[in-house]
């Protein structure tokens, strides 16, 4: 049965702005933007607002990984950590708030593990901060060597090599090469490095049960660091004869993942995950320095032990193997006041930890006339609420039933994150959602669920409302036939963004049967409420249908079939949920009005 984990904490809420917090307390090098909750960033003290005249580098991720990232910020490494909730890719906002806060006229990189949602946040992130007319370049590191090497669209993970990359990054830029030299060297280095985690046991996130998956005796490999299973388990052996099986999957002649071979030199990182006594981390150390020379014939010109980049408690290590050259080693031996590099740090705080959030450009604010006009709800303003009302109370409903099945298949925040995404917009929707707007209610939905919600499904929920704004945008009067185009383009939009097709195992798998439903039936001339109904019903036999596919994107992509079919995705059921609610609304609604 399984038990509440022991935390050290306050509220499972803001472990990361605590955190965040004490971190700024404990290196006087460093500060935070004063945006919590929604703004968790962490900057160098020394970098003031849009004067740094070198290339900021700029890394983040979920939270529940720590030191990494907001360890590593300081003079030679990098310039700002964006950090999101725990195991949840920053928003587009963070991001954004951590160019503008350090990046000067020589631009920034953008350093990003690749994670579907880290990739959409920082790469729309970046996007839009072109368009204020930053200069910014972006790397994304996938060095794991556990998965096979065409995984889906998902490709391997970003783990801890990052770390290194980072650092690489930190010295170029420090050095004061120009904004492309610095992409470019961080990018060599990704392409060098290779990792392989080992688990002794599952983490346990802030507030939630520990889980039992793992036996007294079991030991899991190819880990996924936010507590997605990994991709073999095994009884517990020797640390010996692990570190000699994880050498063997980084090294391997067949899969090619790192350009290493007999004679080369390589640098040896060491990565407890966050529970793991660094005697233990030590004699991994020994095994993997005495394999690579006498097994393969490598010699390690640099080996860094420690925790680098966690899993809050999990027991375990990883290692990672990048291959040495002469720029790598000046880049990795170059000075740095990044208070967890092994080099250590010194100084005096000169500014105080805290600074306030750069403003955007311009700031697009609705007048109290506005706000004041939708107020007094049309018709169709009055029906738009109610069905916005009934789609956010359903997904609070199943809140916990989304929970179960993403703990099966992902990392087990599904319902909590759509759940801060429903509490929000019924929140909103009261204060400033222009109701009697179709286009622009849904646009405010967007900027709702992008605020609060955070990560793959944040992203990608504000990629569909921000498409289907731009398809309503100036009709005056929304007919069935124009949602059914917003739906349309919203489809559209999320499989360019995020990759994924039909039978991927997606949200797309609820959505692309319900559009093509409603279009077929509103072609043919049906009631167009009838339509919607019947769309409902298809979009949920679609959820359904995914317990019967293999996951393509997201993290699912990494779990195997026979642990997929447990359960359905989690983001496929909860959009159709909502969708079924909102049409069983409009029907509640009609028979109303006619009795």
């Amino acid at each position: 049965m399984a038990a509440r984990g022991k935390k050290l904490i306050n509220d499972p809420n803001d472990v990361v702005t605590q955190f965040i917090e004490g971190l700024a307390e404990t290196y006087p090098g460093l500060q935070y933007l004063d945006g919590f909750p929604e703004i968790k960033v962490v900057l160098r003290s020394d970098v003031a607002v849009g004067t740094y005249d070198k290339v900021a580098v700029i890394c983040g991720g979920g939270s529940g990984h720590e030191p990494a990232h907001g360890g590593f910020v300081g003079q030679g490494m990098l310039t700002a950590a964006v950090s999101g909730d725990v195991f949840t890719s920053p928003p587009v906002n963070s991001i954004l708030a951590a160019i503008r806060a350090v990046t000067g006229p020589k631009g920034c990189l953008l350093v990003v593990t690749n994670y579907t949602g880290d990739r959409l946040n920082f790469g729309l992130a970046a996007e839009e901060a072109k368009s204020e007319g930053y200069k910014v370049e972006m790397v994304i590191v996938g060095d794991d060597c556990a998965l096979p090497p065409t995984q889906g669209i998902a490709g391997r993970r970003g783990l801890a090599g990052t770390i290194l990359v980072n650092k690489v990054a930190g010295a170029a830029a420090d050095a004061g090469l120009p904004l492309e030299e610095v992409a470019e060297q961080a990018r060599h280095a990704s392409e060098l490095v290779g990792t392989v985690g080992v688990a002794l046991s599952v983490c346990t996130l802030p507030g939630q049960d520990t889980s039992d998956r793992l036996g007294l005796e079991q030991i899991e490999l190819g880990l996924g660091i936010h507590g997605e299973p990994g991709t073999a388990v095994t009884e517990l052996q020797p640390v010996d004869v692990v570190v000699t099986r994880v050498l063997k999957q980084i090294l391997s002649p067949e899969t090619r993942y790192v350009p290493i071979t007999r004679g080369d030199r390589v640098l040896l990182l060491t990565n407890g995950l966050g529970a793991t006594p660094i005697m233990e981390l030590m004699i991994a150390t020994r095994k993997a320095v005495r394999e690579l020379q006498l097994e393969y014939g490598i010699a390690t010109d640099r080996v860094y032990t420690g925790s680098f980049m966690t899993s809050l408690d999990m027991q375990g290590f990883s290692i990672s193997i990048m291959k040495s050259d002469a720029a790598i080693l000046q880049c990795l031996d170059a000075s740095t006041k990044a208070p967890c590099w092994p080099a250590g740090t010194n100084g005096d705080r000169q500014k105080p930890a805290k600074i306030s959030v750069p403003a955007p450009p311009s700031c697009a604010m609705k007048s109290d006339k506005m706000l004041q006009q939708s107020r007094e709800l049309t018709k169709e303003g009055c029906i738009l609420e109610a069905s916005i009302e009934a789609g956010a109370k359903e997904i609070i409903r199943i809140k916990d039933s989304l929970n179960e099945w993403d703990s099966k298949v992902g990392d087990g925040d599904c319902g909590t994150t759509m759940y801060r995404g429903a509490i929000a917009i019924l929140d909103d929707m009261k204060k400033c959602y222009p109701m009697n707007d179709a286009a622009e209610t849904v646009n405010e939905i967007g900027a709702t669920v992008r605020r609060v919600m955070g990560g793959t499904t944040g992203i990608l929920y504000d990629i569909l409302c921000k498409a289907a704004y731009a398809s309503l945008k100036g009709i005056k009067t929304v007919e069935a036939k124009h949602w059914a185009n917003a739906l349309q383009a919203s489809i559209d939009a999320i499989s360019k963004y995020g990759g994924a097709r039909a039978g991927y195992r997606t949200m797309l798998d609820a959505l692309i049967p319900a559009s093509e439903i409603l279009r077929e039936r509103l072609e043919a001339g049906d009631d167009p409420l009838d339509a919607f109904i019947v769309s409902s019903e298809t979009a949920m036999t679609g959820a359904e249908s995914t317990r019967h596919m293999q996951a393509q994107a997201g993290r699912s992509s990494y779990i195997a079939a026979d642990k997929l079919a447990s359960a359905p995705d989690p983001g496929a059921m909860a959009v159709a949920a909502w969708y079924r609610a909102v049409a069983l609304s409009l029907k509640s609604m009609s028979r109303h009005s006619k009795s």
